[in-house]
């Protein structure tokens, strides 16, 4: 079973990682920063629907400075969602602003409402971490799924993950069996094989979300990860794969019950060879992306040592002895894993 270790480690962004942020425009000028978001003069505690705790506090400022920050934070919004067309935020308000004290990112959540029709949505702001930044760009290289965010020196925004809480999937829907089983089962194996191939670590119940697409004869389910703090940072092997969190129990059982070996090694195989092509795809900017990550900081040495010896152990190779950062490991395990000796050089 996958226990974290104490709080990761902030990693700030190195003039390298830096610049491939600017070549490939993740990199931008904001008016407003996380810093700007700690001025609040008081906060009340965010409950759910049913009145429990949610873990978030809703925050609020003195006048002039929500004034201030809301005009700054619709344009924040227009620079993520419009590529920085200011012509909509005369429309566009930020109502509300939720802060966490929990995990380690400690990020505000922003509530932006469309006047014209009461729509709202949401995004982040947090401070911006090496580790995580790496985790956005290879979700967004590796994965199904397109990550939009942007950095501006120490402040990160990323846009809101619509789905289904994992753990609220799991307490709500699981017991009630109202949903295909086999396709979250089929979904959850290749999801753990995505976060095991790149190394995501600490993907327990709330830190991914269940995406549900009505299809013409049922549902279609993709598990997506909402939480990439956890990039290449723990030294224990079982870390980097969901099916060891006793969180995810509910669902591991489903799977063995739905699921017969040669299918779960079919979905697997058919989740690697689409990472696959994606690395086809992408090669130049993900090798870019490896050669930041490889010079980078990012774990202390007794974690490297440590998942250096357990990923040897696991693939039956010698080849992790050659790795001296958590990049070097990343890279290895995508060649052992999707079989592409040269694709990443």
């Amino acid at each position: 079973m996958a226990l974290i270790s104490r709080k990761k480690l902030h990693y700030a962004i190195q003039p390298a990682l830096r610049e491939y942020l600017h070549q490939y425009d993740r990199e931008t000028r904001l008016p407003i920063s996380y810093r700007d978001l700690t001025r609040f003069s008081g906060a009340f505690p965010l409950l759910d629907r049913q009145g429990n705790d949610t873990l978030w506090e809703t925050v609020f400022y003195e006048p002039q400075t929500l004034v201030e920050l809301s005009e700054g934070l619709a344009q924040v919004y227009a620079l993520l969602k419009t590529d920085g067309d200011l012509s909509f935020t005369d429309h566009l308000l930020a109502d509300r602003i939720d802060y966490c004290r929990f995990g380690n990112s400690n990020p505000f959540r922003v509530r932006i409402i469309n006047r014209l029709n009461d729509n709202y949505d949401y995004f982040y702001v947090k401070t911006a971490d090496a580790s995580r930044i790496y985790g956005l760009e290879l979700e967004h290289l590796l994965s199904p799924n397109r990550i939009s965010y942007l950095v501006s020196g120490d402040t990160l925004i990323e846009e809101h993950i619509a789905g289904i809480p994992g753990d609220d999937f799991i307490r709500t829907r699981i017991p009630q069996m109202q949903f295909n089983q086999v396709r979250i089962a089929k979904e959850f194996v290749k999801f753990n094989e995505r976060c095991f191939a790149r190394l995501l670590g600490d993907m327990r119940s709330y830190n991914y979300v269940i995406v549900v697409t009505p299809d013409f004869d049922a549902e279609q389910y993709r598990v997506r990860a909402i939480d990439f703090d956890q990039q290449s940072y723990e030294g224990r092997k079982t870390m980097y794969l969901p099916q060891y969190f006793k969180d995810n129990l509910a669902v591991i059982q489903m799977c063995s019950r739905f699921l017969k070996a040669e299918a779960i090694r079919q979905y697997q195989t058919e989740e690697r060879v689409l990472m696959l092509r994606r690395v086809r795809l992408e090669r130049y900017r993900l090798k870019a992306l490896m050669d930041c990550m490889r010079r980078d900081d990012l774990a202390p040495p007794e974690k490297i040592a440590q998942l250096k010896q357990e990923l040897n152990t696991h693939h039956q190779t010698t080849a992790f002895n050659r790795c001296h950062s958590m990049g070097d490991l990343v890279r290895q395990n995508l060649k052992l894993v999707l079989d592409l000796p040269n694709k990443l050089d």
